[in-house]
């Protein structure tokens, strides 16, 4: 019989790897809380035109790498391959603009790409969208808040942010006109992907990765000298105050992202450490999208993170989030084991900040022992015929040079808040 594997691009996050994701997934949600972010779910199946409307239809992403489908009444529906169009829908459906909205979603992504290192068909993201403040103070408040995180995962040494503004929708026509221009003088020396983008997404040439279409750009016309007094002016105000808060940045005008939607604000934390894979977090401003769907004229930010590259950049630089128990149960009988189920089942409860696993499956003490010092728990609780008959618990140091204790359960509970509260301080 055939054996089943996952399909290709999507990958399955195995037992030994999720403390990293959960690690991060968690750093995440504390930081999110404390900047007062609230969390929004919304589905994974969505109109194709949504996509089609706000990515763009000329765009790698649309006309490429959406996951679509006809349903049973012939409407075209796709998989999110990304997470602010269905957010800015449930906004405006849900009149979640009126007033200041801050909010966050993670989840899965999908999109039809050669699979590689950090970057799957199935992939995860975490996107933070903010409604209503037009001022470069949200955008700087959003790229503080990633420091925040990067530091709390310890990675912030190993990024940079990367800034540029792309100005008004009309700023933007005017320069790419001009761009245009320029780029039908050298058509037949850019590359393949390039001599396409011409046509339909022109300001994407600026991110190619060719060193020969790179060197052409050197003598591109500059988007700077198209902006537009306001864009210049929220672009100055936001370097100001990230250089207030010590935000080190790097002006790259060649950033434009990937996707129609966006104006005045880009911009990318890059690594030098993951290869081709560089950007593990991009977004900016999209002040015209919420407009663009239904709902009144209202300013916009965001950005979103991906988690696959993060964690591979955690493993790249061997920080580990391995979530190792504080006691394994081992009992040398069945009623020993009875007893031992109902003592686990009251310590979980009365000391929740620590982490219980009871062996199960019988054996000799010798092959639970090695289970025990294999589980990496600090100590080994064991209930043997001694045990039974004193009332009282042994415990076995596994890791640390400390002795060997019988405790009884007034003596155990004293040491277990105790070990509860470093492992918490922890």
């Amino acid at each position: 019989m055939s054996q089943y594997r996952a399909i290709r691009g999507m990958v399955d996050v195995l037992p030994d790897e999720t403390p990293l994701w959960q690690m991060l997934e968690q750093t995440a949600r504390d930081v999110l809380a404390a900047h007062g972010y609230a969390e929004i779910r919304t589905p994974i199946v969505e109109s194709t035109e949504l996509f089609a409307r706000s990515i763009g239809e000329v765009t790698d992403i649309v006309e490429k790498e959406m996951y679509s489908f006809p349903d049973r009444n012939d409407e075209s529906l796709s998989l999110r391959p990304e997470g602010t169009a269905s957010t800015v829908r449930a906004a405006v459906q849900h009149n979640l603009v009126q007033s200041p909205q801050r909010v966050w979603y993670m989840g899965p992504m999908f999109r039809y790409e050669r699979p590689q290192k950090g970057r799957q068909r199935q992939f995860h993201q975490l996107g933070v969208e903010t409604f209503g403040v037009a001022g470069p103070e949200q955008d700087a408040e959003l790229l503080l808040m990633c420091r925040q995180w990067w530091t709390r995962l310890g990675i912030n040494d190993v990024l940079t942010l990367e800034l540029n503004t792309i100005g008004s929708p009309e700023a933007r026509a005017s320069y790419k006109a001009a761009l245009t221009e320029y780029l039908r003088d050298h058509f037949d020396s850019l590359d393949e992907d390039s001599q396409r983008r011409l046509d339909t997404n022109p300001l994407r040439i600026l991110d190619s990765k060719s060193t020969s279409t790179q060197s052409i750009l050197d003598g591109a016309p500059s988007m700077a000298d198209y902006l537009d007094e306001e864009s210049k002016s929220h672009h100055e105000r936001l370097c100001q105050l990230l250089d207030m808060a010590g935000l080190a940045y790097t002006i790259n005008p060649r950033l434009v992202r990937g996707l129609d939607y966006y104006n005045k604000t880009v911009f990318e934390w890059t690594t030098d450490q993951l290869g081709a894979q560089a950007t593990v977090c991009g977004g900016g401003r999209y002040d015209m999208m919420v407009n663009q769907f239904g709902g009144k004229a209202t300013p916009a930010s965001g950005f979103a993170a991906g988690l696959e590259r993060l964690v591979l950049l955690m493993q790249t630089l061997n920080l580990d989030a391995a979530s190792n128990p504080d006691l394994y149960i081992v009992s040398s009988n069945e009623n020993a084991f009875g007893q031992a189920m109902l003592e686990a089942d009251r310590i979980r409860a009365e000391f929740p900040g620590l982490g219980v696993v009871q062996h199960l499956g019988g054996g000799s003490f010798k092959s639970q022992f090695k289970r025990a010092d294999k589980s990496g728990a600090a100590w080994a609780m064991v209930f043997g015929d001694e045990e039974m008959v004193s009332g009282k618990v042994t415990l076995k140091p596994l890791r640390a040079n400390e002795e060997q204790m019988t405790l009884s359960r007034e003596e155990l509970d004293t040491f277990l808040s105790q070990l509860e509260q470093l492992t918490n301080e922890y």
